[in-house]
């Protein structure tokens, strides 16, 4: 389970940690997320977003 990145604002999806207070539960891989899920910082489409290598 990588690292995602939303390539518009910089921000950064990893799933060891989730997004607790948008209801992502530690542990959960990118792409469990739903499709129409987006950004929590700047609201892009899942689309949006690629894999981090930092």
């Amino acid at each position: 389970m990588g690292k995602w990145i939303c390539v518009i604002c910089g921000y950064i999806y990893d799933p060891a940690v989730g997004i607790p207070d948008h209801g992502v539960a530690p542990g959960t891989a990118f792409e469990s997320l739903p499709a129409d899920w987006t950004c929590p910082e700047c609201g892009s489409p899942k689309a949006s977003f690629e894999p981090y290598e930092g």
